[in-house]
């Protein structure tokens, strides 16, 4: 069956109803939901039961760019900076040095086992580097998995910012197998290059967007997630243009806007948040149409040895080798090799050797694959098994809300308190959303005039408003002082009933 412009949106739509549907109850059976999207996406290509003829690199590296861009800049989203911090120097190894060894060392061992050269064995090694954000994230919250200390921020962390390595890595080698009389130290200024121009290049776009989202007077909420995505494009497309490495200026720019203050940013989180399943979802099942199975068949035992021996062996190395220089319990470390999860930015990588042209291009591609799938499996199945093993888990109950959650949740608010503004205060003539007010407390009302009125984030506090304010904790309170930098003599307080 082939794809025309007359099916393929009922041919979308009912793969993604099958995957959504299909993926509500897998984990009853200890089944990750990427792997399903996936397996939906195989049986519905040419080789099972749908029938659908996909055999486009060009149009699935394209579907796993954008796909790619919502995923990081979801999961930046929702990096709180405070939780990051403590792991910072953690999640900088991990993501650079870290990748670096598992692809030099998977590499390595490719090249002996294989009659690939050294340069493609490198290749290969590179693409399956990183630890795919796609796979942690969904997996992660999808299991809702509580881990003691700093570690899921830190595999969070790694997940998110890894990629960028991974690719430049990916292209640094695949440049050498196209022009093997070049030195290996001659790709290392493209590397610095990508990778401080990106970073550099996030962090200022990040800065603008934030200055855009809170400056510009859009008629309708929902306008607010639209730009937030022009935004987005802008960024990546960019610094790809000035030479610097997308991922990583659209990782950084998410992180930095995740943790100011945005109007609507609730509006804009929840958003990304659909849409980043989307995406995966969107992401796995082409990527499932690409791959023929019959294809993998004849590279299973050698796929097999490959991805055991990087389970196994590889990152583990990596991750006690770049984790040298911290104090860190033995089996926190093993439990963040273990979470090398491998997913669909390998395979998207894997096309970019099919579009060069090079000789073991469908190799590559289809040893890729069946690493990801069994990465998939084997780890995405069993992390909270090996977390109650290795005694790095903490009882559902016990886990604490992170910040984003805290932001989107709703609690009662039991206190509540009415705040007039006189015409002396800082805070007249500013925008609710430069206030730095804090998240548990919300400014329900304002009267003003005798009249009284909804405010959002872009609503300017004038001189003898009364501001309605609602939290759930008296010690809360003193934050929202501080941030009307007004004191306690001219309020009054009312408690609503629990």
């Amino acid at each position: 069956m082939n794809i025309t412009i007359e099916n393929i949106i009922l041919i979308g739509s009912v793969l993604l109803l099958i995957s959504i549907l299909a993926g509500k109850t897998s984990y009853r059976f200890g089944i990750p939901t990427l792997l399903l999207f996936l397996t939906i996406g195989m049986l519905a290509g040419s080789d099972g039961i749908g029938g659908i003829y996909f055999d486009n690199p060009k149009i699935a590296q394209f579907v796993g760019v954008v796909s790619l861009n919502f995923i990081l800049f979801s999961g930046g989203l929702d990096t709180n900076w405070q939780s990051v911090k403590p792991v910072l120097k953690e999640g900088i190894m991990l993501s650079t040095i870290g990748v670096l060894l598992t692809a030099v060392g998977l590499g390595y061992f490719v090249y002996l086992i294989t009659d690939f050269s050294i340069y493609e064995s490198l290749l290969l090694g590179a693409i399956v580097s990183s630890t795919d954000a796609a796979a942690v994230f969904s997996i992660l919250r999808g299991k809702n998995l509580a881990l003691k200390k700093n570690l899921r921020p830190t595999l969070e962390l790694e997940s998110g910012s890894n990629d960028p390595m991974a690719y430049v890595l990916t292209i640094a080698f695949l440049t050498l197998v196209q022009f093997p009389e070049r030195n290996i130290l001659s790709v290392l200024p493209m590397f610095f290059l990508q990778m401080t121009l990106g970073g550099a290049a996030g962090f200022l776009f990040g800065k603008l967007s934030k200055i855009i989202i809170n400056r510009i007077q859009l008629d309708f909420e929902g306008l607010y997630p639209v730009l937030t995505i022009a935004l987005m494009f802008i960024t990546f497309s960019a610094t790809n243009f000035i030479g610097g490495n997308g991922f990583l200026a659209i990782y950084i720019c998410s992180v930095y806007l995740g943790n100011q203050n945005l109007i609507h940013k609730k509006t804009i989180m929840r958003m990304f948040d659909g849409l980043a399943w989307l995406m995966q979802i969107v992401l796995f099942l082409t990527l499932g149409l690409l791959v023929f199975p019959t294809q993998i068949v004849p590279f299973i035992g050698i796929g097999l040895l490959i991805s055991l021996f990087l389970i196994f062996v590889a990152r583990p190395l990596a991750v006690m080798l770049s984790l040298l220089p911290f104090r860190m319990k033995l089996r926190r470390r093993f439990y963040i090799s273990w979470v090398g999860l491998r997913g669909a930015v390998p395979i998207v990588f894997a096309t970019y050797p099919l579009l060069a042209g090079i000789d073991k291009a469908s190799i590559i591609f289809n040893i890729v694959f069946f690493v990801s799938i069994t990465s998939v499996l084997i780890q995405g199945s069993t992390l909270s098994i090996v977390a109650k093993w290795l005694h790095v888990g903490l009882p559902e109950k016990a886990k604490p809300l992170s910040p984003t959650d805290e932001l989107l949740s709703e609690h009662p608010k039991a206190i509540m308190k009415e705040i007039t503004i006189s015409g002396s205060c800082p805070a007249t003539g500013e925008k609710i959303v430069n206030l730095n007010f804090p998240k548990k407390a919300i400014i329900a009302m304002i009267k003003r005039n005798g009249n009284y009125l909804t405010p959002n984030g872009s609503t300017i506090i004038e001189a003898n408003d009364t501001l309605v304010v609602l939290t759930d904790k008296p010690e809360i309170l003193d934050k929202v002082y501080a941030s009307l930098s007004i004191s306690k003599t001219v309020e009054k307080t009312g408690e609503l009933a629990e």
